[in-house]
């Protein structure tokens, strides 16, 4: 499955879900106030922008934002929202697109890291974005913790998320450090409704060892947006990494 078969027209449209889901004041509320914060008045660069979910609010916030989206019918979807004089988008990966000028802020939220599926990819994230940030600026990275605490010998899957009309299991390939997501819709009929993404998962010691790499220092981590503490039991974290002031 490319990236590009995965976030086709169907899927943008599915994406949306204004007042609820990722989209639900509760959760979007923490993660805008968060990232104006850190941006410290200087402009943003968001990876993998998608439809807008972060970047048209955080842009009404004051924050000049930027966008790197591989998708098109993403970007045709965050141009109902916001025209390219607001928030400009340059068409390609996340690993290697550049975008013009400077930022005091690059972020990478909801996962979205874990599309890259070598680690040599993830590495090249990295570098990219502090290829784009000016000394002192910071990249932020919201990602979950892998869950393979809940795998039992001889299991490859887990159930992470049960609602009615919704199964969504993970199908893990422990020697490539790879999982599959995939997601159950369903009605009250017998037929229900699959789409699947794979990912390459990360431990958040091995994220902090590729910032180190790409020059980056961990300034902090949390549990979430709200900065809760990040512990064992912790299903994901938001992370900061900063480049030194004194960068030449």
């Amino acid at each position: 499955m490319r990236q590009e078969e995965i976030w086709d027209v169907e899927t943008a449209q599915r994406y949306d879900t204004p007042g609820i889901g990722m989209f639900a004041p509760e959760v979007l509320g923490p993660t805008v106030d968060r990232l104006a914060g850190l941006a410290g008045g200087g402009r943003a660069l968001e990876f993998a922008i998608g439809t807008g979910r972060v970047a048209v609010p955080l842009s009404e916030r004051g924050v000049p934002v930027t966008g790197i989206e591989l998708s098109q019918p993403m970007i045709d979807r965050l141009r109902t929202k916001a025209d390219d004089a607001k928030i400009p988008v340059i068409v390609g990966d996340m690993a290697a697109a550049t975008a013009p000028g400077d930022y005091t802020l690059v972020y990478l939220v909801f996962n979205t890291i874990s599309n890259l599926l070598t680690q040599a990819e993830q590495v090249a994230c990295f570098r990219n974005a502090a290829r784009h940030l000016t000394p002192g600026g910071r990249f932020v990275i919201e990602l979950w913790v892998p869950e393979l605490r809940k795998l039992p010998p001889g299991q490859e899957a887990t159930v992470w998320h049960c609602e009615p009309g919704y199964i969504g299991l993970d199908t893990y390939d422990v020697l490539r450090q790879h999982v599959v997501s995939h997601h159950f819709r369903f009605d009250g009929g017998r037929r229900a409704e699959l789409s699947r993404s794979p990912h390459r998962y990360i431990w958040p010691a091995e994220l902090d060892l590729m910032a180190q790499l790409a020059g980056f220092e961990l300034e902090s981590r949390h549990a979430d947006w709200d900065g809760a503490e990040f512990t064992a039991e912790s299903r994901s974290h938001v992370s900061v990494y900063r480049i030194p002031p004194n960068r030449t």
